[in-house]
Formats: C-alpha cells, sequence, structure tokens
C-alpha cells in the first residue's frame, strides 16, 4: 500500500501544470485588452479589463472574447459615440479572434515563446481572417499570454467620424494581455 501511495505522489509531481498530456486546456476571465488609434491630429487608446480567453491545446484552438461595451477610451462622450456611432454595440457588441497556433508551444520549456495564430477575427458584426504575433509564457499560476494585431476599419465596415477634432486612425492597433489557468484550477 505504500509503494502505491509513493508512486501515485511521484506521479502527481510529475504530471505538473505544463505537462502536455495533462493540462491542455488554459482559460482565463480577467484579460486587458487595447486598441490605439494614432491618427495625425489625434491619438488615444480604449482599454477594458474584461478580455475572457480559451487554449486548448490538444485541439489547437485558440479564443479570444471581449464585450464591446466595456471598452473605455476616458472621455465618456467618446466612449458613448464609439459604442453608438461607430461600433454599434447594440446590434454587434463582442468582438472575438478564434484561430489556431501556426507555431508550437513546447510545455516543458519555462520560458516565453514566440507564437503566430491565424484565425477569424470578428468586430463590428464582421469577420476576417488574419494572423496575429505574440508570446506565451509559462508562470507558476498558468500561461502568461501577450498578442497584437492590426486592423483596418475599412475591412470591418467601420465608419470613421468626418469631424477634425474626433480624427480616427484607419489602422487600428489592438493588443491583448491575459493569463490562462488550467481547467481545473
Amino acid at each position: 500500500m505504500q509503494k502505491l501511495l509513493t508512486l501515485l505522489l511521484i506521479a502527481l509531481c510529475i504530471s505538473g501544470p505544463f505537462n502536455a498530456a495533462n493540462a491542455q486546456s488554459y482559460i482565463g476571465k480577467e484579460g486587458q485588452a487595447e486598441f490605439i488609434s494614432n491618427a495625425p491630429l489625434l491619438e488615444f487608446k480604449g482599454a477594458s479589463e474584461h478580455l475572457t480567453g480559451l487554449i486548448d491545446m490538444k485541439k489547437n484552438l485558440v479564443d479570444f472574447y471581449l464585450d464591446l461595451n466595456t471598452l473605455d477610451t476616458g472621455i465618456k462622450l467618446r466612449n458613448s459615440h464609439m459604442r453608438e456611432s461607430y461600433l454599434e454595440t447594440e446590434e454587434c457588441p463582442f468582438a472575438e479572434f478564434t484561430g489556431q497556433l501556426d507555431s508550437p508551444f513546447d510545455h516543458e520549456l519555462n520560458e516565453e515563446q514566440e507564437i503566430t495564430v491565424t484565425g477569424d477575427f470578428t468586430v463590428h458584426c464582421v469577420t476576417k481572417e488574419l494572423t496575429a504575433t505574440g508570446t506565451i509564457k509559462p508562470t507558476a499560476e498558468g500561461l502568461m499570454v501577450n498578442a497584437d494585431w492590426e486592423i483596418l476599419l475599412k475591412d470591418f465596415d467601420i465608419d470613421r467620424p468626418g469631424v477634425a477634432f474626433y480624427e480616427l486612425a484607419e489602422e487600428q492597433r489592438i493588443n491583448i494581455s491575459i493569463l490562462l489557468k488550467t481547467e481545473n484550477d
């Protein structure tokens, strides 16, 4: 009986949280998402702390999801205009990126690894395929994921305001950062 208990303890130690056979799915519910608009006359950011995400290594699935009504640019009136006139969040309240890892992630390496993900990004009820780059870093709590990509507003049927002081850049940079934990945590 004692040998069985010892073998069980050894097995538990060997199959730590980053063992590929043990921890295949990671989820997070409190990530950060940010967009950056860098127009000639106006630069501003919008951010949210409500990004949710999933990486399922076994299925090679990556999925990140954000309620656009949680984006904050720091100015209440700009938030209102962004949601009502440009993102039209009553009809299209969410942004989502779903794709697959193009580069392998090695669970055994306890260091930050560069990744590339190709998938579908949906915003303003329009979906386009794109590629995002980023990093995954194992930590004691799970996997820290950082990624970024750029979009053109016209590709997602998002109008730009015509008023000069409210100018919005045609190209927007999107950054995400999230800690994903094993589904068992």
